[in-house]
């Protein structure tokens, strides 16, 4: 991409810069953000504190900590680019490996989704079987890769902090993985969509009680508060890959199930984007002094334009060719961000969430 951006912020960042990443979650969409973690890994300026992810943002952070964590760029670089290169491979998220052979292209199965009526995408996704019909032909097709990260340094000290988020299918409440914690069941609970993946149990080593985990995106996509730990950095860099944004009004069956989809998978992120508004207005209003509470600064790299064209259909759809204009995307939008946005790192955020909640 222009190199004349990346120089520039060279130029403006002057020094080493930490950063909290928090990556949303959104299926194949999640290329985007691998894009944008490609382009961000180009700033030798920038350091990555540490990772909340949950879902795709899960993977993308495990793929991404594991390669910071032996202390190369490069080798984070490789881990991202092995990652999707077996998500792609996937093709069709909600099918066991066995049945991929026998099933549609990518391209025909979309089509047929967005096609489908009275169901929409991801109603089509359960409406034919349930997760626990294959009975001992189940298996999730994301277990091969998430088995297959390197855990000593995905676990390990060394490198950003690591934080996952899952939703407790008991409790309804969000659990957030971390250290030792995470395991190839956090990251299969992270991204455990419940109409498409049986419900990962995991037993708690302490108590000895084992709780079932869905998809984090219905608690926190992504969790922010872990980055509020005082040793953290102030900026908390959000990769969104879900519209905040769309206008008009959804009519048919396709486009009102697309919306539902993203505002739910948005609710938790706006609800904690509201919070550190709410702080921050108490604090420059002189009722709250200052360091009794973390003055976070946001930012966003974002293109909800792109991500308007997609829908649900293409989060479980894993095709290449649109992962790759997605990784496209992602990398141009973090350049985008860097040029405009990057010598704010640091002393300000540049997303105004006091005009975001008005």
């Amino acid at each position: 991409m222009a190199a004349g951006r990346r120089s520039d912020a060279r130029i403006v960042a002057k020094g080493t810069k930490r950063i909290n990443l928090a990556l949303q979650g959104g299926g194949a969409h999640g290329a985007f953000t691998w894009g944008a973690l490609d382009r961000l890994l180009e700033e030798d300026w920038l350091e990555i504190a540490a990772i909340s992810g949950t879902s795709a943002g899960a993977l993308n952070g495990a793929a991404l900590k594991s390669g910071l964590a032996q202390g190369s760029r490069e080798a984070a670089r490789e881990a991202l680019d092995w990652l999707w290169t077996q998500v792609g491979a996937v093709k069709d998220l909600r099918l066991p490996a066995w049945m991929a052979p026998f099933s549609p292209s990518a391209g025909t199965v979309s089509r047929w989704l967005e096609l489908a009526r009275p169901f929409s995408p991801a109603e089509m996704a359960g409406a034919f079987v349930s997760p626990y019909s294959y009975g001992p032909f189940y298996r999730n097709p994301l277990q091969p890769i998430a088995e297959r990260f390197q855990y000593d340094h995905v676990c390990g000290d060394a490198g950003p902090e690591l934080f996952i988020g899952a939703t407790n299918v008991r409790s309804g409440k969000i659990r957030v993985f971390t250290g030792q914690e995470i395991g190839p069941e956090a990251i299969l609970a992270s991204a455990c969509l419940p109409n498409v993946f049986q419900a990962i149990e995991i037993t708690d080593p302490a108590t000895g009680e084992t709780e079932a985990y869905w998809d984090g995106g219905f608690t926190g996509n992504p969790p922010l508060f872990p980055l509020y730990a005082p040793h953290l950095p102030d900026d908390i860099v959000i990769v969104n890959i879900n519209p905040l944004e769309r206008p008009g009004i959804p009519r048919s069956p396709q486009e009102i199930e697309n919306r539902v989809n993203e505002i739910s998978f948005n609710s938790s992120l706006l609800r904690e984007l509201r919070a550190v508004q709410f702080v921050k207005t108490l604090i420059a209003d002189g009722r709250m002094p200052k360091g009794a509470m973390k003055d976070v600064l946001v930012h966003m790299i974002a293109d909800d334009e792109t991500m308007r064209a997609l829908s649900v259909a293409t989060k479980l759809i894993a095709s290449p060719i649109v992962i790759g204009q997605l990784k496209r995307a992602g990398y141009a939008a973090a350049d985008a961000f860097l040029a405009e946005h990057g010598d704010r790192i640091g002393r300000e955020g540049s997303v105004s969430l006091r005009e975001m909640f008005g």
